[in-house]
């Protein structure tokens, strides 16, 4: 089987959020399993120089983008076993971002014609063109409306993976003959409008062969109106070639054992490591260093998305516990400057680091005792994972991935991977909370019993990539 991964960010090239992540491990995963799985990307002027310097320039051609003819060329890498093809063209893709200029419609509907285009010049036609996100989305549609002329392109098949429906690319339908130069058939009938705008993530829903989001539980949610935005009722039409499939994370990277960045590794079988991982967090954060306290960890954007409203109106309260909380991240002014003040008011309990630091989040994953996520909505989430892969018991809100992922401690049997709370509230997230602290204070064996599960789930790209295969093959058959 031939697959073309289309996306927007890949690490460790480039990379915003979970898409990068995912773009990175699955097509890893696949062309470990024999499958010659090949991605494009965009080539942003942000790439590591040393990524750059290993790139191969194949080919140029031009592509038009309505009037416009604009220069593409065809860069190669070899990585992993993965053979990645970057579209260079240095007006649309040399930014200091990735996203988020007023000309994105322009610079994404030349991206995916410049992919589409590029496949017969790299004599590589997919059995399954795989895209994701409103990035690519309209890839799908341009198949079989623009380009469904070419001979050679009549057999490709198309998945689109959801990893975020909050972004579903809204555009004037101008861009339908000024962008792509085509008519506006397709937006007249209604297919692809949402209102008076075309709609990138309405067409690939439709048009696509297969529809899938980044776990089970949102699969669900999307398809309602609290969680839709907008599409729930197109995503309850298409229900039948909609589904879920949790990402997974990487486990060369994230593994207790064999991390280079924590203090001292461990295992299920012995978890004095994570003690000391602790005492080593502790410690460089200036509070006490003491095993008897619970220390819940945070590491995340700082946003209402993530819920740390919720948090904040329980802290004065959380810390009147004997507890300790660490918070890693940026985002939401407010919510910065109030974490720094809880760190000015609480400074043995409390400890707030306002910055992106990927070896300290490896340490707070390691050293916690608990982490904290309670999310508006997760479409999959990967924090949750990374933690229990390091035997730190999430405290999350079940929903979407988050959901799929953490089984609440059950006090009946003892057994569970972390603690859910279901009503999306401040006062729900702290009982939560209690649960935590009083088993954590009650009874070490119990915490240990969760630790020891926590980290025997299996959340591997190997797993994932075999429900991934499955949805392939299901189109063919």
């Amino acid at each position: 089987m031939k697959i073309l991964f289309a996306a927007s960010e890949c690490a460790p090239f480039f990379k915003t959020g979970g898409l990068g992540d995912v773009a990175a491990a699955l097509p890893k995963e696949l062309a470990q399993r024999g499958v010659d799985c090949r991605v494009v990307l965009p080539y942003y002027g942000t790439m590591p120089q040393q990524y750059k310097e290993q790139c191969e320039d194949l080919f140029y051609f031009y592509v038009q983008v309505g009037w416009r003819r604009q220069y593409c060329g065809v860069k190669q890498l070899q990585l992993n076993g993965v053979t990645y093809y970057f579209i260079d063209n240095l007006y649309y893709f040399d930014r200091d971002g990735l996203y988020g200029y007023f000309d994105d419609g322009e610079r994404f509907a030349f991206f995916q014609m410049a992919l589409i285009e590029m496949m017969e010049r790299i004599d590589f036609i997919p059995d399954i063109l795989h895209v994701n996100d409103y990035h690519t989305a309209m890839v799908p549609f341009l198949l079989k409306e623009k380009y469904r002329w070419i001979n050679a392109y009549q057999g490709i098949r198309t998945v689109l993976t959801i990893h975020n429906i909050e972004f579903q690319g809204y555009y004037s339908p101008s861009i339908l003959w000024d962008l792509f130069g085509m008519g506006a058939e397709r937006y007249e009938d209604g297919t692809i409008r949402m209102g008076d705008v075309v709609n990138f993530m309405k067409a690939g829903i439709l048009y696509a062969d297969r529809v899938n989001t980044v776990s089970p539980s949102y699969a669900e949610e999307i398809k309602t109106p609290e969680f839709g935005k907008g599409l729930d009722a197109i995503l309850r039409m298409e229900s039948g070639k909609l589904s879920g499939i949790v990402n997974g994370i990487d486990y060369d990277i994230n593994n207790p054992m064999t991390d280079p960045i924590l203090h001292a590794n461990y295992s299920s079988d012995d978890l004095s490591g994570k003690a000391a991982n602790k005492a080593a967090l502790q410690e460089a954060l200036h509070l006490p260093v003491r095993s008897d306290v619970p220390l819940f960890g945070v590491v995340s954007r700082l946003t209402y998305q993530k819920g740390f409203h919720l948090l904040i109106e329980e802290l004065h309260h959380l810390l009147k516990y004997d507890v300790q909380i660490v918070v890693l991240g940026t985002g939401d002014p407010t919510f910065e400057q109030t974490f720094k003040y809880f760190e000015g008011a609480y400074p043995d309990k409390f400890s707030a680091q306002i910055q992106f630091d990927v070896k300290l989040a490896q340490r707070i994953y390691s050293g916690s005792d608990a982490f904290i996520m309670p999310s508006a909505f997760e479409p999959c989430g990967l924090s949750q994972m990374i933690a229990m892969r390091y035997g730190t018991l999430p405290i999350v809100h079940e929903i979407g991935g988050l959901k799929d992922t953490v089984r609440p401690f059950n006090p009946i049997t003892g057994e569970g991977t972390g603690f859910g709370f279901n009503e999306f509230s401040s006062y729900q997230l702290m009982e939560a909370l209690k649960k935590a602290i009083q088993l954590y204070e009650s009874s070490s064996p119990a915490w240990e019993r969760l630790m020891r599960e926590a980290m025997a789930e299996d959340f591997s790209w190997q797993t994932a990539s075999n429900a991934y295969m499955t949805l392939y093959e299901s189109i063919f058959n």
